[in-house]
């Protein structure tokens, strides 16, 4: 599948293009900001960019009013088709976000059940309990996402409900072209929805795909044939920024062991999951390592492991964020693109997995691992990679069995030796294509 080689670059819309907080109605072409960004997001790699919540909502997008329209702080239906279009036409797949889990309190049939209360013929769209009440006063009580009860949660056991969002969905590949959704809050959807989900967009469309967003736990639940196909992995999420900050190599190596490990044991050999450094809900990588000489080490890092990269807008030039500013500082307002060393180093880096077949389907070893380093193959029957990582300010001498004499650099294109040991410079990191 297309996926499994992606590189995928995120956008927030409403964040970059300078929507304002509260929907206000008013129709303004903003989401027309993002034709200035095909180029660049094509110049660094990406294949494939995935749209945060676009469709109309109350304030941040995953308070949806309406499934079948554009936010009107981000223009017109014809506006979103217009971007679809310029992305594919430069050869970019176009993945949005589905918020199916909850609606916002201004969702057309949640505004009926407010005013018609039980003679409402959407009642049994969300949970409601009629002997009860919220903070809003609306007369009855209902179940929010998570405590949140700006955030409706649906009754996805409802079949006028799913047929609901299926035929939004549906309506999103004839219009807009798209190849594939990052589903919200996947951990909260039910298998039995997802498996139903799943069937609906095989036949939909060839190769569309679902990536579920997942936290904590075994993904396993959400993630199959006939389910999710991929995942977020938020395990290893982790591990990518703090197994810099603390020196410890050997966490981040721990987890890559555990999830894709030659073992017969581990968990999530042959799928793709969705790797990256940062997004629109956590603190900027910039702003979470402790010494920014990492940056480019955990970039490299991120690519060499098994997974589908994901670049998260700014991020690839180093813009800063943290997530006790709030949201408005990790999705900021940006009038146009910036390129620097980082941003050419991670467009080197994309280049090579896209073209590796090792790194993007080849089995997971540690080959050596110190607090400082790390070394991992990444190999399949036509290509062996070795991805070493050194996160030392000080150059490193690897000894270890490579199994040939020479290498090539994937990413620099420069020959390697292996006698007499390897050299790591300080915050460095090296794809070596082994010969055969």
């Amino acid at each position: 599948m297309w996926f499994d080689r992606a590189v995928i670059y995120q956008i927030y819309p409403l964040g970059l293009c300078g929507a304002p907080a509260e929907n206000d109605g008013k129709t303004e072409h903003r989401i027309l900001r993002l034709l200035d960004w095909v180029a660049h997001i094509k110049k660094t790699g990406a294949d494939t960019v995935l749209l945060n919540p676009v469709f109309d909502s109350d304030r941040h997008g995953y308070d949806t009013r309406d499934y079948f329209h554009l936010d009107p702080r981000l223009g017109s239906d014809e506006d979103l088709a217009q971007v679809c279009q310029a992305f594919h036409d430069a050869g970019v797949r176009v993945m949005l976000d589905g918020v199916f889990n909850h609606v916002g309190r201004g969702f057309w049939a949640f505004r009926d059940v407010r005013e018609k209360k039980w003679d409402s013929p959407y009642k049994d769209w969300f949970h409601i309990n009629f002997d009860g009440n919220t903070e809003y006063n609306d007369g009855f009580w209902y179940e929010g996402w998570e405590g949140h009860n700006e955030l409706v949660k649906l009754n996805l056991w409802n079949q006028d409900v799913v047929h609901h969002q299926f035929d939004a969905i549906r309506s999103w590949v004839e219009r807009f072209g798209i190849d594939g959704l990052r589903l919200d809050v996947a951990y909260c959807l039910p298998p039995e929805y997802l498996k139903q989900l799943r069937g609906f967009v095989n036949g939909l469309k060839p190769d569309f795909v679902l990536m579920g967003e997942t936290l904590h736990g075994d993904y396993n639940r959400w993630m199959g044939d006939d389910m999710c196909h991929s995942v977020t992995n938020y395990e290893c999420y982790k591990g990518l920024w703090s197994a810099f900050n603390s020196m410890n190599m050997f966490e981040i190596g721990h987890s890559l062991a555990r999830q894709f490990g030659p073992e017969q044991w581990t968990l999530y050999k042959g799928r793709h999951l969705l790797s990256f450094l940062d997004n629109h809900d956590v603190s900027r990588i910039s702003s979470q390592l402790t010494d920014k000489n990492h940056l480019f080490p955990a970039y490299g890092l991120m690519f060499g492991m098994p997974g589908v990269p994901a670049i998260y807008y700014g991020s690839e030039w180093g813009m800063e964020g943290h997530k006790n500013q709030g949201d408005q500082a990790l999705r900021p307002a940006l009038e146009r693109p910036e390129w620097n060393d980082l941003t050419g180093f991670i467009a080197q880096l994309a280049q090579a997995k896209k073209n590796s077949d090792a790194l993007c389907h080849g089995s997971y070893r540690n080959v050596a691992l110190t607090n400082h380093q790390i070394i991992f193959e990444r190999r399949c029957d036509s290509q062996r990679v070795l991805v070493a990582v050194n996160a030392s300010g000080q150059p490193y001498t690897a000894h270890f069995d490579a199994g040939c004499g020479r290498a090539v650099d994937l990413i620099t294109g420069q020959p390697h030796d292996f006698g007499g040991g390897s050299e790591l410079p300080p915050y460095s990191v090296q794809f070596w294509e082994m010969e055969r």
